[in-house]
């Protein structure tokens, strides 16, 4: 997963090693040596995670986190924060004011990378949200936006699964002041019955149950429909770590190690229990206020209005950002047969059923649109072009290989899809461009015998090539 991260330090060889930690990993890395400069790329290069050093003169890393998160166009920015004190209170400051985690030097490494990761998922995630919200604000369904430090992180429901008396009573005592309800259980058998049929705020997970594997019980909670968006907590030991990134990797978010100190778990909390309700927040408010007017009424999917103003809305973060954006033109062979030879009742179970299909095998954060009639759009940001090759071919695959049940007297029908692709650089560019770039594509597709793909400046693609798996979750 492609990123930018900006690496903030006074001291040159500490950014040096940093810089060149990540790079290795294939992150693009921005630099800067001071707070001022710090908070001048963040707004001029929208960086995807800060990794920042505390102690730094003049404007310290504790108000350069305070200044990033007080900016509503950037509190979404994770905010790492990188220093050599130890005291608990320092960690438990930076926190507070804003930061998604606190690293000690010398960074551990595997710590390091697993939470670059996990960061750098939920600030793709929260984009996406981000996106949608700013989209209703320009069709006039949205007044105002939000900010994730508004959100209050008091009165959670909070389940913790801890089979140590001493541990369970000090984490009940530290977080029962401010929360309204702490279930404590001593195994996994017993938190997967609880889920079942009650609601959390947070899940508390200790690594090191007697008898059984807490990073499978955190497995176990993100494969969970229930739970999957449940903010986790791990609890470990120092020697954890390869563990805990393991863990990170696999969508928990956030750790603390033992021993453990009560203001920096409570800091922890308060930080995923308001990520949590602001997430949450974005995702009520674009539900409501768009499902009626903004969806075609028959699959769900978003309608062309939405579809144009989201779509100019990931152009011009593309050209900030300078990543690559995949439009995909999708259109049902013959189906004007159908409709002839069926009726369009049935046309219509091919549409719903068509619709469901593509919204399968797309990643979270990318898009779907019906245009009318038997066409559709997929927009796939941030993806490279073998990437979306593979992508448009999935979905391809996913309509031709099993038959559309449907009120026929076969009981099914075969229906084959042709898709047109355009991967569009960053630059300036009309939403009336990239979707004819498409569209020619397409038109060649169809031209080509249908039942294929073609895209811009590649041509008809061979699925042979590709090895067309089902979509899940490590693309995420």
């Amino acid at each position: 997963m492609s990123a930018r991260i900006l690496v903030v330090d006074d001291i040159l060889p500490n950014v040096k090693l940093l810089e060149a930690k990540l790079t290795s990993e294939y992150y693009e890395v921005l630099t800067a040596t001071s707070g001022a400069e710090a908070l001048e790329k963040v707004k001029s290069e929208s960086p995807d995670l800060v990794l920042l050093d505390v102690m730094m003169p003049g404007m310290d890393g504790f108000e350069v986190c305070t200044k990033i998160k007080e900016d509503q166009d950037l509190a979404h920015i994770p905010v790492v924060m990188v220093t050599a004190l130890t005291d608990s209170a320092d960690k438990v400051r930076g926190l507070e004011a804003g930061a998604d985690d606190f690293l000690s030097k010398p960074i551990n490494d595997i710590a390091l990378m697993a939470r670059v990761r996990s960061l750098v998922r939920l600030k793709m995630a929260l984009d996406e949200w981000r996106m949608r919200e700013k989209t209703a604000s320009q069709l006039g369904v949205v007044d105002d936006f939000s900010n994730v430090m508004d959100e209050l992180s008091d009165k959670a429901n909070i389940l913790i699964v801890e089979d140590k008396d001493f541990e369970q009573r000090k984490m009940e005592e530290t977080l029962q002041t401010v929360h309204d309800k702490i279930t404590m259980v001593k195994s996994g058998a017993e938190a997967v019955a609880l889920i079942t049929d009650n609601e959390y705020d947070i899940l508390i997970v200790s690594l090191n149950l007697d008898g059984e594997d807490g990073l499978r019980l955190c497995s176990h909670f993100k494969s969970n429909e229930g739970t999957r968006s449940v903010p986790i907590v791990m609890v470990g030991n120092e020697d954890d770590m390869p563990r805990i990134a393991q863990g990170l990797d696999m969508g928990a978010h956030d750790y603390i190690l033992r021993p453990i100190d009560s203001n920096e778990l409570l800091a922890r909390v308060h930080t995923q229990v308001r990520r949590k309700r602001f997430q949450e927040r974005l995702r009520s408010t674009y539900e409501i206020s768009l499902s009626m007017a903004l969806t075609d009424s028959l699959t769900g999917l978003y309608n062309r209005r939405y579809l144009e103003v989201h779509l100019e809305k990931l152009l011009e973060k593309n050209n900030e950002s300078k990543k690559a954006l995949a439009v995909l033109l999708i259109d049902i062979d013959n189906f004007k047969l159908v409709n002839d030879t069926y009726g369009h009742n049935v046309g219509d179970e091919i549409l719903v059923i068509f619709a469901e299909r593509l919204k399968d095998n797309l990643r979270s954060f990318d898009l779907v649109a019906r245009l009318g009639g038997e066409e559709f759009v997929a927009l796939l940001p941030d993806v490279s072009e073998e990437r979306a090759h593979m992508v448009a071919e999935r979905l391809r695959r996913s309509i031709s290989d099993l038959p559309f049940p449907c009120a026929v007297p076969e009981g099914m029908l075969s229906i084959a899809t042709s898709i047109g692709g355009a991967l569009i650089q960053h630059g300036k560019h009309s939403t009336q461009d990239v979707l004819d770039r498409a569209d020619k594509c397409l038109y060649k597709a169809k031209d080509s015998g249908r039942n294929c793909t073609v895209f811009e400046g590649y041509g008809k693609l061979n699925s042979d090539q590709f090895q067309i798996r089902p979509h899940g979750l490590s693309e995420q």
